[in-house]
């Protein structure tokens, strides 16, 4: 074989060599590329997975923590809300009304007070900022700390115990168990009167707002049952009237009006006619107004204002609680609801207020809706969490947000607020259309409201306290 083929055959032998190199470096690159283009979409494929997931993750938690709306049904009269929303308004040009008592029914428990005089309720409200500030009201609940409670129920039994027909608290009391001397050596004056400032306060903030959402209806007011079987002299002690005159203070000027009835019960004949005659000295006329003293024979009568199911059977009741102490010790209500009080302290939750406004006639009538701020504390005020002035009924840009129209429903003289003082949604709305309005906004049912902040709500019955 010649030489030039031989180097032919090595040319192409090398070439040959060569290309499958070439084709081994090629394939290896295309190997490489697919390899790292698969990896890539793996990744795209695990991130938009993991993504998924936590949007699904977040919309699971958005939807377990939403809180269902409940729904509240109030009836207002006009007149007694034009003169709400004048007081609101003159209070918040003196910057006397703080957030936490900004709320439709302390102010109209304040004008009652007062028979509806705006001046004599101002210098009443401010007495009572005052007295709150000096006192710790605010605070009381976190603050004090009774620890001698049982031992003092021994001597003075009394508390809460389910609600009447209408959905209201009952207090009892069973003064003729009550035996001030004993009371005293357990306890003091000063003290005992800051654990009944502390249980207004707690029925304040929890006991009305659970019955509100136990009874879907605004409560505001309770029943108060005084069972003075036993009671004597010896039970009006020099310090026991002490006690009972600070008391019906504090009542009758920092909480006025929470009393719906007062029933007292198995009242013989001496108590009518000589402990009831001196009792009326610490009770005012519009409180005396609300009591009816019932003899023995006629305490069936709380039948027709509570349920046998609610009351004590010592008060002719069914109700026999098998907690130590029996049914005074059982805090039975809706406020010992698991469920509704989580309700009442979620501060995400809401409620829809359905409110119907009557004349005094009872005649004319307008129905709107409101959804406020469901934990406790059930304000009328809309303002905004931010604390943006826009939203603050009493800054000058809140006090330009919005108009309305008040004295529709009575067909007098308009008359225009500028705030939006306890209309954060157009009241004319009808409630069977669940939707909300405002003026930068329109929400359904729902929805919640951003601009809804929290306030507090009336105390306990007046005058509950007495030894």
């Amino acid at each position: 074989m010649s030489e030039c083929v031989v180097k032919g055959i090595e040319g192409i032998g090398i070439h040959d060599e060569i290309g499958e190199r070439r084709s081994d470096f090629d394939y290896s690159e295309d190997e490489r590329q697919r390899s790292k283009i698969g990896t890539l979409k793996k990744k795209a494929i695990n991130a938009s997975s993991k993504f998924t997931h936590s949007l699904k993750k977040r919309e699971e938690t958005k939807i377990n923590c939403r809180v269902p709306s409940v729904s509240i049904e109030e009836v207002r009269d006009a007149q007694e809300e034009t003169a709400v929303l004048e007081l609101c308004q003159r209070l918040c040009d003196r910057g006397s009304l703080p957030a936490r008592h900004d709320d439709y029914y302390t102010l109209l428990r304040f004008l009652k007070a007062r028979d509806f005089n705006i001046e004599k309720t101002i210098q009443m409200w401010e007495d009572m900022l005052r007295w709150r500030k000096e006192y710790g009201a605010d605070s009381i609940l976190e603050d004090f700390k009774f620890e001698e409670l049982e031992e003092v129920l021994q001597y003075y039994p009394q508390g809460y115990h389910g609600v009447d027909k209408e959905g209201r608290p009952v207090y009892i009391e069973r003064l003729g168990k009550a035996h001030p001397s004993r009371l005293m050596r357990i306890t003091t004056i000063d003290r005992f009167v800051k654990y009944h400032v502390q249980e207004f306060e707690r029925t304040l903030q929890e006991k009305f707002p659970a019955c509100c959402i136990a009874a879907k209806r605004r409560i505001y007011l309770s029943t108060t049952i005084l069972d003075v079987q036993g009671l004597g002299m010896k039970n009006f002690s020099p310090t026991a009237a002490n006690l009972l005159a600070i008391l019906s203070k504090i009542d009758n000027c920092y909480y006025p009006e929470t009393l719906h009835r007062m029933y007292i019960v198995n009242a013989s004949t001496g108590f009518k006619k000589m402990l009831w005659p001196v009792a009326q000295k610490f009770l005012d006329a519009k409180n005396l107004a609300k009591i009816q003293v019932l003899e023995p024979k006629y305490s069936y009568k709380l039948l027709e204002v509570v349920d046998s199911s609610q009351l004590p059977d010592f008060l002719g009741g069914s109700c026999t609680c098998t907690v130590e102490g029996g049914c005074l010790r059982s805090n039975k209500g809706p406020w010992n609801d698991p469920d509704i009080m989580e309700l009442v302290h979620n501060s995400e939750g809401t409620f829809v207020r359905e409110i119907t406004r009557v004349s005094s006639d009872q005649q004319n009538f307008r129905p709107g809706i409101q959804l406020c701020p469901l934990n406790g504390r059930f304000s009328d005020t809309s303002t905004a969490e931010s604390g943006s002035d826009i939203d603050d009924p009493c800054s000058p840009l809140g006090q330009s947000s919005s108009t309305n129209s008040l004295l529709d429903p009575v067909h007098e003289e308009g008359r225009v607020l500028e705030s939006n003082g306890y209309y954060s949604c157009d009241d004319s709305i009808p409630a069977a259309e669940k939707v909300i309005k405002s003026d930068n906004c329109r929400r359904t049912g729902d929805q919640p409201l951003q601009n809804a902040d929290t306030r507090n709500l009336a105390g306990r019955g007046n005058s509950e306290g007495a030894v």
